[in-house]
């Protein structure tokens, strides 16, 4: 399960080493200071702000520039596309762009103006493979995904219930549905091991999603809905058509609204591997709790502009999201460029996607002919900005708090990279990179993060010799064409973990459970 009060027994009750402490979110209770100008909900909006984007703020403050900031920091953590603005920047400042009609200047329909939905729906219909056309009423035009994952977990939620997951995860899910909605997730915890029906490494299977819903309905929390990332963000994961089939069936069997958010739908690099679009289903298992979501700022490069996009067939669900609209508005003449830019499919064939996805492919493979020359073992996915790296043989003890410190360790050598726990992966020691940036820029952080490893295997060399740990060092990364990994890792015996580490997991618990904003005023945040 995700979260209630139960986790807090079971937690003092697990073994250190097992535990899942999240020391991503949490920095240091010390930071926690309640502001008297805030209400509880202000203040527990502020600690995630504060805590959650330490990374996030030292990159801003330390930008690398190759001309006046040689030293600053390489930004692998954001999961952006850097190498298509040239391409994009000369299509949005093209003339047919420029319009500025009186209808962009006045309050639109608040699920958007209707010429942008229209081409929205013939979009998704082209490249979603839809079986008929999709209906232009359907569509709902927001401020990008964050957004709609806040909307929807706000209209099909009620506080304190619950919306299943599995990790490793996109994180920012996890603020999306809770500052508004007090929505909290669920997980279905996916490791390395290939067990039971797993035919790869982090397989999602519905064996797992039943047990997640067990155990959170033995608890007593009420789960709503599913959310599906495909492709997958960070382990780069596209599901096959039998496999969503499983999991909408599974969705439907329990009444549970199934999200799918498809945003690296068109970043699938590789032509071995195919996306299939919930959208392209010959027949959904349950069409009014399917609600598909897509966006521009990862297909199109421009992260920077916010728009996403909701498809659902129920006018329930779009009704509501639409009232919420109001706040998560897209401005007139940013519609018209997105509907110019939608519609443009000759640009987009055989101009955006051929470059887009060579270029991903190229910096892809240089970031992985890296890792494999380092001996680093990796999932090898053609899908996303993104490879999910396997760095526990750098942990000696095998603890989250360890993470932590090579994450740091790694920031201070002036490269930014996802730990683990900022996706609620299970095991400690798995890092995600960005791979999608510029050669010289791959080329200078990639030297960064093999200085640190370096370094790091001398001193557990050297932490070996004064005293042994019993650690399974000889695990070597097994090869096959899909994933690049290593088959078993046992875990090492030395345990290890800190007082820290359990207030800031009892913390974690606390802020999950259902009634802990109730229960919780400003005056005792103190």
């Amino acid at each position: 399960g995700g979260g209630g009060g139960g986790d807090l027994q079971e937690m003092r009750a697990r073994p250190l080493a097992g535990r899942r402490v999240d020391l991503h979110s949490f920095c240091n209770p010390r930071d926690f200071q309640r502001s008297p100008y805030l209400s509880a909900r202000g203040n527990i909006a502020n600690i995630f702000r504060g805590s959650a984007e330490e990374g996030y703020k030292a990159y801003h403050a330390d930008k690398y520039d190759e001309d006046k900031n040689p030293n600053g920091i390489i930004n692998f953590g954001t999961s952006e596309n850097k190498l298509c603005f040239d391409l994009m920047s000369k299509r949005l400042t093209q003339t047919d762009m420029n319009l500025m009609e009186p209808p962009l200047l006045q309050y639109p329909d608040w699920k958007g103006h209707m010429f942008l939905r229209e081409e929205v729906a013939r979009f998704l219909t082209y490249y979603c493979k839809a079986p008929a056309p999709l209906k232009a009423e359907n569509v709902i035009v927001l401020n990008g995904c964050g957004s709609l994952f806040s909307a929807l977990a706000t209209v099909l939620c009620d506080p304190g219930e619950a919306v299943l997951i599995a990790t490793p995860f996109y994180g920012g899910i996890t603020q999306s549905v809770f500052l508004y909605g007090n929505v909290k997730l669920v997980y279905a915890y996916l490791d390395s091991k290939i067990t039971g029906t797993s035919t790869r490494p982090f397989q999602l299977t519905v064996e797992k999603l039943e047990k997640a819903l067990q155990d959170a309905q033995a608890e007593g929390v009420t789960v709503r809905a599913l959310i599906l990332l495909n492709p997958q963000n960070p382990l780069g994961d596209i599901y096959s058509l039998s496999e969503l089939r499983d999991y909408l069936e599974f969705a439907k069997r329990h009444e549970l609204h199934v999200i799918v958010d498809e945003i690296y739908m068109l970043s699938v690099f590789d032509e071995s591997a195919t996306f299939h679009s919930v959208l392209g289903m010959d027949r959904l298992p349950d069409p009014q709790r399917t609600h598909v979501m897509w966006g521009i700022s990862k297909d199109f490069a421009v992260s920077g502009i916010r728009f996403g996009t909701l498809y659902t067939e129920n006018q329930d669900v779009a009704n509501a999201v639409a009232s919420l609209c109001y706040f998560h508005g897209v401005c007139g003449p940013v519609q018209h460029k997105v509907a110019q830019l939608l519609r443009d499919r000759d640009w987009i064939n055989q101009v955006y996607l051929r470059a887009n996805h060579a270029r991903l492919k190229a910096a892809h493979t240089y970031v992985t002919d890296e890792l494999k020359t380092l001996g680093v073992p990796f999932l090898n996915r053609n899908a996303g900005f993104f490879v999910w790296i396997d760095f526990r043989k750098y942990l000696r003890t095998g603890t989250f708090e360890e993470e932590m410190l090579l994450w740091r360790r790694f920031l201070d050598n002036k490269v930014l990279l996802s730990c683990g726990k900022a996706f609620e992966c299970s095991e400690p020691g798995w890092f995600r990179i960005i791979f999608a940036d510029k050669t010289h820029r791959l080329q200078l952080g990639m030297q960064r993060i093999r200085k640190v490893l370096e370094e790091r295997e001398q001193e557990i060399l050297a932490e070996e010799k004064e005293q042994p740990c019993q650690s399974d060092q000889d695990g070597k990364a097994d090869s096959t064409d899909e994933v690049i990994f290593v088959s078993r890792h046992q875990e090492p015996t030395c345990g290890g973990s800190s007082n820290l580490g359990d207030l800031i997991g009892l913390l974690q618990q606390q802020m999950r459970s259902s009634d802990w904003l109730q229960k919780n005023t400003a005056e005792q945040l103190a």
